[in-house]
């Protein structure tokens, strides 16, 4: 193992040494040589600001979310928190993914949450972040949609055809409305893991391209973008890697 990913691995994981480390030791060095040293020490364009370690990990947990591997998440989670991940904005994260992913396969990754916290001695459950009620969640959902998508969306339910109309509702009231208005992230942020949610789940193009556009609306920069694909191709490997740059670019034009 490289020095560099030596004292990164040290650093995430207190110590330990990966699952894997004893069993599959070549294995351990190939991963942590380009995780943990290749990976997080990228060389950037001139003018570019790195990543910092709470964006890096929100990104890793939301691929990881995205592509369903829950014993990988079970694992960075600790790492992510060594870095700066709040027990709430992992929550967050975790919550999210369930408008994007459905509970099927949210519910592990909430039980490999609520776990490692209790394990770490952190109370449950966490404070809450809602901020919105019953009725007021259609029209707070709706106004985030408009900001990051443009005045186009507004009152979406109300277009298109009277038999899928309610899906654009619950879009406004449940996607957005439930989770975007909650605290603990940013829109920013929530658009950052939506994005690497639909970047691991793969055959999402049309949707990534669309939140893409969105990042950006809200600040998220294309550069930013390809910084948050690079930290997350260990997780995800090159396809879908390579798919969400493609979606990056196009949203770009």
């Amino acid at each position: 193992m490289t020095e560099n990913a030596k004292q990164m691995t040290e650093k995430l994981f207190s110590g330990a040494p990966l699952p894997f480390a004893a069993t599959d030791p070549e294995f351990a060095d190939l991963f942590s040589n380009f995780a943990f040293d290749e990976v997080m020490n990228l060389r950037l364009p001139d003018g570019a600001a790195p990543l910092d370690g709470e964006t890096r990990f929100l990104a890793i947990l939301a691929a990881l979310l995205g592509c369903g591997g829950a014993d990988a998440f079970r694992m960075m989670l600790p790492a992510a928190l060594a870095a700066g991940v709040t027990p709430v904005e992992a929550r967050e994260t975790v919550y999210q993914a369930t408008a994007y992913l459905g509970l099927g396969r949210t519910l592990p990754f909430l039980n490999a949450l609520d776990e490692t916290l209790q394990l770490a001695g952190i109370s449950l459950p966490l404070a809450p972040q809602n901020t919105v009620t019953r009725e007021e969640r259609r029209d707070a959902g709706n106004a985030v949609q408009v900001e990051a998508f443009g005045e186009g969306i507004r009152a979406s339910w109300e277009q298109g055809p009277a038999e899928k109309r309610h899906i654009n509702l619950w879009l406004a009231d449940n996607c957005f409305g439930d989770y975007y208005t909650r605290t603990g992230l940013t829109l920013p942020q929530r658009e950052m893991i939506t994005f690497c949610f639909l970047a691991a789940q793969g055959g999402c193009e049309p949707q990534l391209t669309s939140h893409a556009r969105a990042n950006m609306t809200v600040g998220n920069d294309r550069l930013f973008l390809i910084q948050v694909v690079s930290a997350c191709v260990p997780y995800l490997g090159y396809p879908r890697s390579l798919n969400a740059l493609n979606c990056v670019e196009n949203a770009a034009k």
